[in-house]
């Protein structure tokens, strides 16, 4: 296992981050229990969670992935072993705070709510899933798709955001503190705030990065690595599309596109399938599945950090994480590279 470092923080991260959005709903105790477990045997010392979770979010659901974490981490007794990651729920899921904006209190609460489903004393990497305001994320990356918020109200919640998080670092509730679905304007108020406020420094982001879904080259992964943020992409394989199992209108049982999703199949273009109708044909041509191909692609990719990867049945794990050793050949890359060019945007 390689390992990198995880923005500023000074921690070292497994290139390959475990991904639990799966637990809770597809997946169950016994299920999380041998994908931790094998996961720490090979080397992963970063898993990611959130308190939404589990995925597809439901009342019924929420928190369910946290407390899963929790009991295994009650029993294994690996917390020293593993970077753990969880995430503070944005505005517009009504069971979550009445689906209201982040705030210093709210998101005090949060911190000690996650601490307890986790049972844990202290949260690794906190991270702000999602901003206040609607960022081109989750599908909403196209041209006229949102409207820009007022900077200065939006600087000022982030500033009441920032103190919030310090107050939690000074407690000890948290190590460090992250981005996720967030823009360069974002990133960089953050980074302001901090510096002239002296408050703790954003470390990491994660965002949608795929071969289906490269907007953020090279415009945010400039910035990461000139700021020293780590880039952690999620959803590497396109919420499983990549693998080809959807193509032709096909919804295998259990999968997660068979399943109601809160922002609709907004990858489930005529565009998208044709897209990945021709990665597969690309794989295929060089005697490696799409998924491997698609995650191998990923990790090569400079500037990325960790890759977060999720899993519903152990043989998906180990496929997984045995894509992290693969080595592209230039003919490889020369063919995935006439392919974002053929297939800029599909979604």
């Amino acid at each position: 296992m390689h390992y990198s470092d995880l923005g500023s923080s000074q921690l070292k991260v497994s290139r390959l981050c475990l991904g639990s959005m799966t637990w809770g709903c597809q997946n169950t105790q016994a299920d999380a229990d041998a994908q931790l477990d094998y996961a720490l045997e090979q080397g992963v010392n970063f898993v990611d969670t959130a308190e939404m979770y589990a995925i597809p979010p439901t009342a019924e659901t929420y928190g369910a992935t946290e407390r899963i974490i929790g009991d295994w981490l009650s029993r294994s007794g690996k917390r020293q072993d593993m970077i753990l990651a969880t995430k503070m729920a944005g505005n517009g899921l009504s069971y979550i705070r009445d689906g209201g904006d982040m705030t210093p209190a709210t998101l005090i609460q949060a911190v000690d709510a996650s601490l307890q489903r986790l049972q844990t004393d202290y949260i690794d990497l906190y991270q702000l899933h999602w901003p206040n305001r609607v960022s081109p994320h989750f599908g909403k990356h196209r041209v006229g798709r949102i409207s820009f918020a007022d900077a200065a109200e939006q600087t000022e919640q982030m500033l009441a955001l920032l103190q919030a998080l310090d107050s939690c670092v000074k407690a000890g509730k948290i190590r460090f503190c992250g981005l996720s679905n967030e823009t360069p304007w974002g990133i960089s108020q953050y980074l302001q705030l901090s510096a002239e406020y002296d408050l703790p420094r954003m470390v990491s982001i994660q965002n949608e990065f795929s071969v289906l879904h490269t907007k953020d080259w090279p415009y945010v992964i400039e910035q990461c690595v000139q700021e020293q943020i780590a880039y952690l992409p999620w959803s590497p394989i396109a919420g499983g599309a990549l693998s080809g199992k959807y193509l032709n209108g096909a919804r295998p049982e259990g999968t997660r596109w068979s399943m109601l999703q809160r922002n609709g199949l907004f990858r489930d273009t005529p565009e998208s399938n044709k897209a990945i109708a021709a990665f597969n044909e690309l794989a295929s041509s060089h005697g490696i599945s799409a998924t491997a191909l698609a995650l191998a692609w990923v990790n090569q990719v400079e500037g990325v950090t960790s890759t977060i990867i999720g899993a519903t049945s152990m043989a998906q794990l180990r496929q997984n994480m045995e894509a992290f050793s693969i080595s592209l050949t230039q003919p490889m890359q020369d063919d995935i590279a006439q392919f974002l060019q053929q297939h800029p945007a599909p979604f």
